[in-house]
């Protein structure tokens, strides 16, 4: 089981950016997906969050910039990054919760994509 998250590169401040991640392997089904940020020198932190049902979560710093979305179907979650500032730059995780039978059996557990850098210029 693996996410593989893309879509992240150099943007001037104000330019807008997709990160895609979609979950592979022997997934049953998946709960929460969402993505998480770690800025140089800080700690990971949640940017958004998106559960089975559709419900939203996000950092106040990115509300009405960020739209995090999912497809049920494909096992994707995408992160629509808008009127990005300087301070939005990080490397960027998506994470989910997912039921797999990676282990043979049923299990539950949190899995992280391999981070993408997005980087934003003043």
């Amino acid at each position: 089981v693996q996410l593989q998250a893309s879509g992240g590169g150099l943007v001037q401040a104000g330019g807008s950016l997709r990160l895609s991640c979609v979950a592979s392997g022997s997934i049953l089904s998946t709960d929460h997906m969402g993505w998480y940020r770690e800025p140089p020198g800080q700690e990971r932190e949640l940017v958004a969050a998106v559960t089975s049902g559709g419900s939203t979560n996000y950092a106040d710093s990115v509300k009405g910039r960020f739209i995090i979305s999912r497809d049920n179907a494909k096992n994707t979650v995408a992160l629509q990054m808008n009127s990005l500032k300087p301070g939005d730059t990080a490397v960027y995780y998506c994470n989910a919760g997912m039921s797999t039978t990676e282990r043979g059996k049923p299990s539950y557990g949190h899995y992280w994509g391999q981070g993408t850098q997005v980087t934003v210029s003043s």
